[in-house]
Parts: C-alpha cells; sequence; structure tokens
C-alpha cells in the first residue's frame, strides 16, 4: 500500500526533497555529541591603561583609534579564536602592578561576560598615572604563573617617568615556567598625548614641560660630567633641566623586546586586531582537552538546502519552463476529394 502511495509522487521532485528535509530534520534533533581531542589555550590577558594607551595612531573601522581602543578589540577577537575549552581572564596594569578582573574563566560558556568586561574597560580605571612597564609585565608574569596560564601582556612599553638606566629591573624566574606573549600597540612614529582634566575631559596634549624627561634618582649618567652646571655633591645630573621627547609617545619595540627576553615570551607588534589571535596560538602552551561536538549540523545543512531547492531553484525552473515558446507545427495536408 505505501508502494503504492509514493509510486503516485515518482515524477514530482518537490515531494521527494520535501521528504528529504522531514528525515534530515528529524536526524538533526536527534543526533548525538561525540567526544574529539582539541588542543586548548589557558591565558590571562593584561592591557595597559595608563595615559600614553589614549595616544590616537591607531585604526579601525577606517578611523583614527586610540591604543586602547585597539587593544580591547583584539582581545575581544582573540576570544572568538580561542577553541572551546579554552580558559581566558583579564587583568589591567598601570603603575607598577597588574589587577586582576576576572580569572581564567572557559571562554565558550563565558564568552558574554568576558567580552562585555573587555569593552568596558577604561583609562579612567587607573589607580595611578606612572607607568613603570618592565616592572608590571614581571608582575604579570608572576600573576599568570599562580593562575597556571601564559601571559599576554599589551602595552605600547612607554615608561613614565624613563628608567633610570637602560638596564632593566631584575627580575628571576622560577618554575613552573609559562609561555606567552608581549604586544606592542600603537604606531612607531611619536605622537602626542592627549591630556585631561580632573573631570576627565580632553584639554590638549602633555608638553615638553608637562612631563619628567629624565629619571633623576639612582646614579647619574655616563655623560654627567659633560653637562652644563655639573656638580658631583650639589648637580650630579648637571646644573639644567632635562629635555626630551617623553610628552611623545610611540611604540618602544627594542624595549618591548628586552622585556620578552628576560620573560621568555615572544614579542609581536599588534598589526590589527584580527593578528592577534593567530599569534597567540602560536606562542601558547597547547593543552589537550575532550571536547564534546554536537553532529547536529549536517543533517540540519541538508534539510536547509532540500528547502531551498524546492522553493526557489524548482519553481524558478517552472517559470522558465513556462516561457519557453511552442514550436509551431505545419498545418496538416487536406485530403484531395
Amino acid at each position: 500500500m505505501m508502494t503504492g502511495f509514493l509510486s503516485r509522487f515518482r515524477g514530482d521532485p518537490a515531494f521527494w526533497l520535501l521528504l528529504l528535509a522531514l528525515a534530515a530534520g528529524i536526524v538533526a534533533l536527534v543526533a548525538p555529541r561525540i567526544d574529539r581531542q582539541r588542543h586548548t589555550r589557558d591565558v590571562v590577558m593584561v592591557v595597559d591603561i595608563t595615559g600614553s594607551m589614549n595616544v590616537r595612531d591607531t585604526t579601525l573601522d577606517g578611523a583614527p583609534a586610540s591604543r586602547l581602543e585597539s587593544a580591547k578589540r583584539a582581545m575581544r577577537a582573540l576570544l572568538a579564536d580561542l577553541p572551546c575549552r579554552s580558559r581566558a581572564g583579564l587583568a589591567i596594569f598601570t603603575e607598577r602592578r597588574a589587577f586582576l578582573l576576572l580569572e581564567p574563566a572557559e571562554v565558550c560558556e563565558n564568552f558574554a561576560a568576558l567580552d562585555a568586561e573587555i569593552a568596558a574597560l577604561d583609562w579612567r580605571m587607573a589607580w595611578e598615572g606612572d607607568s613603570y612597564i618592565a616592572r608590571g609585565a614581571q608582575a604579570s608574569w608572576t600573576l599568570a604563573q599562580s593562575l597556571n596560564a601564559d601571559l599576554v601582556f599589551l602595552s605600547d612599553g612607554h615608561e613614565a617617568p624613563p628608567l633610570p638606566s637602560d638596564s632593566l629591573p631584575p627580575f628571576e624566574r622560577t618554575e613552573p615556567a609559562i609561555r606567552g606573549l608581549i604586544v606592542g600597540v600603537g604606531g612607531l612614529d611619536p605622537a602626542p598625548i592627549p591630556k585631561f582634566d580632573d573631570e576627565g575631559r580632553e584639554i590638549g596634549f602633555y608638553s615638553e614641560t608637562d612631563v619628567p624627561q629624565e629619571n633623576r634618582f639612582g646614579p647619574p649618567p655616563a655623560d654627567a660630567e659633560q653637562r652644563p652646571g655639573y656638580n658631583p655633591r650639589n648637580a650630579p645630573f648637571g646644573g639644567e633641566a632635562a629635555t626630551g621627547t617623553e610628552h611623545l609617545s610611540a611604540v618602544h619595540e627594542e624595549h618591548l623586546h628586552a622585556i620578552a627576553d628576560q620573560l621568555g615570551l615572544s614579542y609581536f607588534h599588534l598589526a590589527g586586531p584580527e593578528s592577534l589571535g593567530p599569534a597567540v596560538l602560536a606562542s601558547t602552551t597547547r593543552r589537550p582537552a575532550t571536547v564534546p561536538v554536537d553532529t547536529y549540523g549536517w543533517p540540519a545543512g541538508l534539510a536547509l538546502l532540500a528547502l531551498v531547492l524546492v522553493y526557489t531553484l524548482l519553481p524558478a525552473l517552472a517559470r522558465r519552463r513556462d516561457r519557453r515558446p511552442t514550436p509551431l507545427r505545419s498545418p496538416s495536408p487536406r485530403p484531395y476529394g
């Protein structure tokens, strides 16, 4: 009886496509999850929120954007690039400390919370105006190690005030070692740093006299004796005010490279928000994890394809067939008689 019923639709492709869509939809509803082995990552993202990160020498959507906004966009893109069962944490850096906002959490289940927290980051969250980048990176390394995670440290490398010498502050790495990235954010050409009043309103840019141009703590530099007004006791740094370009900011790549080498990390210059994910995946520890994978995608896609064919392709073919001109027939010869 069923065979006779189906034989009635033997020449009807729409019926068979709808039947295929129904069968595939049922399979999609009951399709099981299967376990697969994947390589995940555990990372802590630490972002510099000090004043120089307000410099607008990056581009987002074709418009100038601050370094902090570019760093935030890159971190949000990184969340989407991390495979499920990876963990991501978030911290901010200012002065010389890294302050943990979110402990590492599974990225897929907590994507909305992580994404919203990154989007809400603001330079006004800083508790100090100084920016000891090397000390902050060292503190971030220790923080990531305590959380059993790798480190992604985003900064322009602008020390404020400048380091008293060219050497980095001492730091001794302990076991277990961690991997990760020091990410340079911003342009390579010096740019002015926006200045804000006590109400957070932008009022211009910092000038040369607004910021320390030299760190005069500790021993004087090697050229101190050649400076005007030098006195070994009363003026060991010379008798004139320091001049320089510390009121302008560019990515201090050489400095960030040195920090990365000291901490056993890699250095990466942020070329665009989408470039961070591949760099992090290549520079962090792969951690095997069993991940349940849904299998409903294939039958659901097959059902959708069948419906598209029924409601778009078949009607189009029918309209084309109806518009085809009927061939003219020669009239039959009339019989004589």
